[in-house]
C-alpha cells in the first residue's frame, strides 16, 4: 500500500504524467517493487511509452575497469534520446554499495564526463524549463540505511515520513508545502542581497536579476527548500559547512571555504581535503552555482544522502559548480556539489540588511 501511495505521488504530482507522455525510469534492480508500481501508475495515467533502465550490482565499477578510451566516449542512445525528447524522467536511487565508485580511475572518469557533457547541458536546459519533468527520489536499501546509521526498517520509515507518505493524502500535504514556501520566495525575490551568518559563517551574495525557486517536491521527493543561483562574482566571505559533505562516495568533514568576488581562493577540511584539492581542479567548481535554505522539519538528522540532508529544516546549503538556469545562473561545470551547515545554533539570514531568519526558523 505504501509503495502504491509513493508511486501515485511520483507519477501524478511530481512529474504530472498526462495521456501520451513518454516516461524514462532509471534505478537499480533493488528498487523493482517501486518501479513496478510506478510503471502501473504511469500506464493508468495514460503514458504512451515507459522505458525502464535498471542497473545491477557493480555495473558502474565493471564499466570503468574494463572500458577503453573509445568506449568511454560513447553514450547510451536510449539515455540520449530520453534526455532530448521524453516528457518525464524519474530517477529512483537504490544503491547496492555506496563505496562502489570510490576507486574509479580519475582519468577515465574525466573522459566519461567529457563524453556526456553535451547531454548534461541538454538535461539542465530542459529540466530548467520543465520541458523535461524530472524527479529524483529514494528507495530504501540496506546500503543506504547502513550509511545513515539506521536499520532498514528505521530507514524505510524515515524516507516515507520525509515524503509525507504516512499522511492520508500526500499530494495535499505537498500542495500545502508549496503554499507556505511561496511566501518565502516572494519575499526573497523582492530583495537583492542575502547574508548568511553563523558559526564559522559570514558570507554574502547578490541575487539581483536572479530568481528564488520554491522546491515543493516536484523536482525532488522529498523536498522542502528554497534556492537560487547567486550572481557569480558577488559572493564574498567565509563559510564553514558543519555537516559532512559527501560526493561520489567521498566524505569531507568540516569543510571551510574562503571566497572573494565569487572565486573560492582557499579551502580547508578536518578530513577529506585531498578530495577537495581534486574537485577544485575541475572547471567551474571554484564558483557557486546555488544558495539555498532547507525547510523540511520532518528531516532532522544527517543521513549522508544529499537528497535528504540538504532539506533539513533549520539548515542552509551552498553548491559549488553548475548553476541553475531557471534561476538565471550562468556558471557551468560538470560538478554540482551541495554542502550543508546547521543554522539552529545561532544562525541568521539577512535580506537587504533585514533579519528574516534566526536559529533555523523564518521570522514571518
Amino acid at each position: 500500500m505504501i509503495l502504491q501511495k509513493y508511486a501515485n505521488l511520483l507519477v501524478n504530482y511530481c512529474v504530472e504524467i498526462q495521456k501520451g507522455d513518454k516516461l524514462y525510469i532509471r534505478s537499480t534492480t533493488l528498487a523493482e517493487p517501486l518501479v513496478r508500481e510506478v510503471y502501473r501508475a504511469a500506464i493508468r495515467a495514460g503514458a504512451y511509452q515507459v522505458e525502464i533502465d535498471l542497473d545491477f550490482r557493480e555495473k558502474n565499477r565493471i564499466y570503468y575497469e574494463e572500458a577503453g578510451e573509445d568506449q568511454l566516449s560513447q553514450v547510451s542512445p536510449l539515455y540520449k534520446m530520453a534526455m532530448e525528447t521524453f516528457d518525464a524522467y524519474i530517477y529512483i536511487r537504490a544503491p547496492f554499495n555506496l563505496m562502489e565508485d570510490n576507486n574509479i580511475d580519475s582519468t577515465k572518469a574525466s573522459l566519461r564526463r567529457k563524453a556526456i557533457d553535451p547531454i548534461s547541458k541538454t538535461y539542465f536546459a530542459r529540466t530548467g524549463t520543465r520541458e523535461l519533468r524530472r524527479n529524483l527520489c529514494q528507495y530504501p536499501t540496506q546500503a543506504a540505511a547502513q550509511n545513515a546509521g539506521m536499520s532498514l526498517e528505521e530507514y524505510e520509515n524515515f524516507i516515507f515520513n520525509a515524503c509525507n507518505l504516512f499522511k492520508e493524502n500526500p499530494i495535499e500535504e505537498w500542495l500545502a508545502v508549496r503554499k507556505k514556501q511561496q511566501k518565502i520566495v516572494d519575499l526573497l525575490n523582492r530583495r537583492e542581497k542575502v547574508h548568511y551568518k553563523g558559526d564559522g559563517i559570514d558570507i554574502s551574495f547578490s541575487t539581483k536579476g536572479r530568481k528564488w525557486i520554491n522546491s515543493d517536491g516536484q523536482t525532488n521527493m522529498p523536498s522542502g527548500e528554497v534556492y537560487t543561483s547567486p550572481v557569480e562574482d558577488s559572493v564574498n566571505g567565509v563559510i564553514r559547512f558543519s555537516f559532512p559533505a559527501v560526493y561520489m562516495g567521498h566524505e569531507v568533514e568540516d569543510a571551510t571555504l574562503w571566497v572573494k568576488d565569487g572565486y573560492i581562493e582557499k579551502w580547508d577540511a578536518k578530513r577529506g581535503k585531498d578530495f577537495l584539492n581534486h574537485i577544485f581542479k575541475i572547471e567551474g567548481t571554484r564558483r557557486f552555482g546555488e544558495a539555498a535554505i532547507g525547510t523540511n522539519y520532518n528531516i532532522q538528522q544527517i543521513t549522508k544522502n544529499i537528497l535528504f540532508d540538504e532539506k533539513i529544516g533549520g539548515s542552509i546549503h551552498m553548491a559549488i559548480g553548475q548553476s541553475y538556469q531557471q534561476c538565471g545562473g550562468k556558471n557551468e561545470s560538470s560538478i554540482h556539489w551541495d554542502m550543508i551547515s546547521n543554522m539552529r545554533n545561532g544562525g541568521a539570514i539577512f535580506a537587504d540588511d533585514e533579519m528574516i531568519y534566526e536559529n533555523g526558523e523564518f521570522l514571518f
